[in-house]
């Protein structure tokens, strides 16, 4: 999962000036500058200038060099000429340092097809319904030679890129699939707790007329959350699938399941009072048992990660839609819409 991206422009750095105060070690073990450097020199004796040592400063002092007139308290190395005989310093070489910090992906996955690759892949790129938090526009996902290429690329050489498209079609639905969960949570939550526990107070189902009930249909209209950045981490177990799996030892016919397959970290912009807040939702991906014709099933497991105010949007979305149900709301509601019209 999360294979979409956003290019970023590549930076480059120059190397620091060259340095010419590394002096040479004299016979005591000492360093010392060089006995006919005129840098460090008293200027009582002409022949010292004029002959200098065996260890003399590098730097050329005959007549023409004299001609050039550098001041007495200039530096005697030119400087002019560096930017020519300074190379850049070489980019990392680390695979960590080419990833894009916004998803941890490849920077410069190109469309080319791969070495020895047989089957023609698609090069064209789908939008996401998912906007960027930069503002700039929605987010993208990768084309099937793309996502052929980073996989390549991590390590998986033996997938079949007649599967690539289908693998590509799923990536796409499950990724809209996890926004559309994380809406369902800013659409409770992005205006404060109290508001979110009036738009739970009726359960999960009748959330759509409970806003209309107490006038909140507007904000949820105009509710513009954006995705900053995410992060997939397949090897690391959230606490909560963690608390699942040791459940399902002990009872395995109501908790048994198969770990998560994936996890992914998305970091969302939310608009509160004005103000940019970033919350981070956590992502668990589960394989479920095939449709008799054969299609794959998956669960997602969406829900902000836990802060003090996580915890209680949690509870309250849960708790809830709990009581509702237990406390037989729909019944309650039915009789007094029977009630109503008598």
């Amino acid at each position: 999962m999360g294979w979409f991206w956003a290019d970023a422009p590549k930076t480059t750095t120059q190397s620091p000036p060259l340095s010419h105060h590394a002096f040479p070690l004299s016979q005591d073990g000492t360093r010392s500058p060089p006995p006919g450097c005129p840098m460090h020199k008293h200027q009582k004796s002409a022949d010292a200038m004029a002959a200098p040592a065996a260890g003399a400063c590098p730097v050329k002092h005959d007549s023409s060099a004299a001609s050039t007139a550098t001041p007495p308290s200039g530096c005697p190395v030119p400087h002019g000429s560096r930017e020519t005989t300074n190379a850049p310093e070489p980019e990392s070489k680390s695979t960590f340092s080419k990833l894009n910090p916004l998803n941890y992906m490849f920077r410069d996955l190109s469309q080319a097809p791969a070495p020895n690759q047989t089957h023609v892949l698609p090069t064209e790129r789908e939008p996401s319904t998912i906007p960027k938090g930069d503002g700039g526009g929605n987010w993208e996902y990768p084309s099937p030679q793309q996502m052929y290429n980073a996989l390549l690329r991590k390590g998986y050489t033996d997938t079949d890129a007649t599967a690539v498209e289908s693998m590509v079609s799923i990536h796409n639905f499950l990724n809209e699939g996890a926004w559309e969960e994380i809406m369902a949570w800013e659409k409770r939550f992005a205006g404060g707790l109290y508001k979110g526990w009036r738009k739970c107070s009726r359960g999960e189902e009748n959330f759509e007329s409970t806003v209309k009930k107490y006038g909140y249909d507007r904000e949820v209209e105009e509710l513009a959350p954006s995705l900053v950045r995410f992060q997939g981490r397949p090897k690391d177990m959230t606490p909560k699938a963690t608390m699942i799996q040791v459940m399902g030892r002990i009872y395995p016919s109501m908790f048994g399941t198969e770990p998560p397959f994936d996890r992914h970290d998305w970091y969302v912009s939310r608009d509160v009072n004005g103000q940019r807040k970033e919350i981070r939702y956590v992502i668990d991906y589960y394989s479920g048992e095939p449709e008799p014709s054969g299609e794959p099933v998956f669960y997602l497991d969406v829900r902000p990660a836990i802060t003090p105010t996580t915890a209680v949007e949690r509870a309250l979305r849960w708790g809830c839609d709990v009581w509702w149900r237990a406390s037989g709301g729909d019944v309650r509601e039915q009789k007094k819409l029977q009630a109503a019209t008598q």
